[in-house]
């Protein structure tokens, strides 16, 4: 995030400042990635249709991005329609979807340019339709002077859909090195192409590749998974689960999920200094060792016996 952007924390609400006032501002995620869940269940528990949940699932995405963005939250990444929804759920409720994408686009796209967010997004957006394409390209070149929050739509997402399409471009542009150099691909295995290939080869090649990883995941709903989201990339995030349906989020639970996870230590597979695990007061492995074969060895009387 550019140290250039002013402060605009005042724009909160006296609620949000009230709780953003107990966070350590040098401790807020560099990147929150949430999957939005319970449109439909919202819409249900109060008799309504489905369209009318993900309409109000609309309005909770804008209320939580200009809480982002007032924050200075660099990066926000929204899970907004599956590779599974487009494949599994009903004609009418996608082309549904895909209406209300458009139309949150055109309509927000002002309201993005206030508040200093730049548009993004990631999936198989290719098939998505040629219209929905357009806007999308559209509110991006809209907002691409801007430098506060990137928030990027996860459409038509998948993530082992992405691992897939991320082996792929390795695969082709192998392929495309040999053609180039005139040899074959095994020969460029051979000269030390595959002792290259380590997780930055992997991550360089996800759709993801120009952000940093998530620090934290939300999840709406109560479900306790994780949907096929950003599996590479979560590997050591730390995940914040809701009860709260999608369509009654707004900036303050942002916030209330940001207090948790400064509440965590987070470890990244290792030890820290408030670890109650001192390296240098544990036993040494050659003495665990032999105090491992003594307690497996059998005794006299065991030997005996067989």
């Amino acid at each position: 995030m550019p140290a250039s952007n002013p402060s605009r924390v005042h724009e909160l609400s006296p609620e949000e400042q009230s709780l953003y006032r107990q966070l350590d501002p040098t401790k807020i995620p560099q990147h929150v990635a949430i999957i939005m869940d319970g449109n439909g269940r919202w819409a249900g528990k109060r008799a309504l249709k489905r369209f009318l949940g993900h309409q109000q699932g609309a309005e909770s995405v804008q209320y939580v991005v200009e809480t982002a963005s007032r924050i200075n939250l660099p990066w926000l990444t929204l899970y907004a329609f599956s590779l599974e929804n487009n494949l599994r759920r009903p004609k009418a409720e996608v082309s549904f979807l895909m209406k209300l994408l458009k139309s949150y686009l055109i309509g927000n796209v002002k309201r993005m340019n206030d508040n200093n967010v730049r548009m993004a997004y990631i999936g198989r957006t290719h098939d998505l339709p040629s219209e929905v394409q357009e806007t999308m390209q559209w509110a991006s070149e809209s907002t691409a002077k801007n430098t506060g929050t990137t928030l990027t739509l996860a459409l038509n997402y998948g993530s082992r859909s992405e691992i897939v399409d991320a082996v792929r471009r390795i695969l082709t542009d192998l392929t495309t090195e040999a053609h180039t150099r005139g040899c074959s691909v095994e020969d460029i295995l051979g000269a030390g192409a595959l002792d290259g290939l380590e997780e930055k080869t992997i991550s360089d090649a996800l759709y993801t590749a120009h952000m940093p990883d998530p620090d934290l995941v939300i999840r709406t709903s109560g479900e306790q998974r994780i949907s096929n989201f950003l599996l590479w990339q979560i590997a050591y995030a730390e995940i914040f689960v809701t009860d709260r349906l999608w369509p009654d989020f707004r900036g303050l639970h942002l916030l209330e999920a940001i207090a948790d996870y400064q509440r965590r230590e987070r470890r990244f597979g290792g030890l820290t200094e408030n670890s109650d695990e001192k390296i240098d007061t544990l036993q040494p492995v050659s003495e665990l060792e032999t105090e491992i074969a003594t307690e497996l060895s059998p005794t006299p009387r065991e030997l005996t016996r067989r």
